[in-house]
């Protein structure tokens, strides 16, 4: 015979419940998403969950039951935002609204910057590279390439001039 206190339907068990495993599972989801915010929202989620099915659910396995829904909650999210990011990546790759000309004049622009690079001193181009791609600032590529932040400025300046002139104003 279920005592009235064990049935997770009575308003007072129910608030026992919560009290004894709301902190644990709210832990339990901040491990999982290292996110407060969507640790609470699903904490309250699972005890709607629980509410709703309270019925089913027998006082001796609230506990596990809350963990599997909390979980499989959090799955839920993961997934759902895998979706979306799929999704999102092929609305990049499947759609420009670039004209067919701007697209082949960027490519010819692209294959032209390319060998002004590759025509560039080894200095100049290490140089131009560790600024332009790899942003660093002067100071950091002279200390890398153990050379002064003056002679970093000349091998820009020379790799700059050889590619305006090769590629044109940008």
């Amino acid at each position: 015979m279920i005592k009235e206190l064990d049935n997770i339907c009575n308003p007072k068990t129910f608030e026992g419940v919560f009290k004894t495993y709301a902190k644990d599972l709210k832990r339990f989801l901040y491990f999982k998403f290292g996110d407060m915010e969507a640790s609470e929202d699903v904490l309250q989620d699972t005890f709607v969950k629980l509410w709703d099915n309270c019925s089913n659910v027998t006082f001796d396995k609230v506990k596990s039951y809350l963990f599997t829904i909390a979980n499989n909650l959090f799955l839920n999210i993961k997934k759902h935002e895998q979706v979306v990011r799929k999704h999102q990546s092929t609305l990049v790759h499947d759609s420009t609204n670039e004209s067919p000309e701007f697209l082949l004049l960027e490519k010819e622009f692209q294959v032209k910057l390319e060998l002004a690079i590759e025509g560039l001193s080894e200095k100049q181009r290490e140089v131009f590279l560790l600024n332009r791609i790899e942003k660093k600032k002067y100071k950091e590529i002279a200390e890398q390439l153990g050379i002064s932040v003056k002679a970093v400025e000349k091998r820009m300046h020379g790799a700059l001039l050889i590619l305006r002139e090769k590629v044109g104003k940008i």
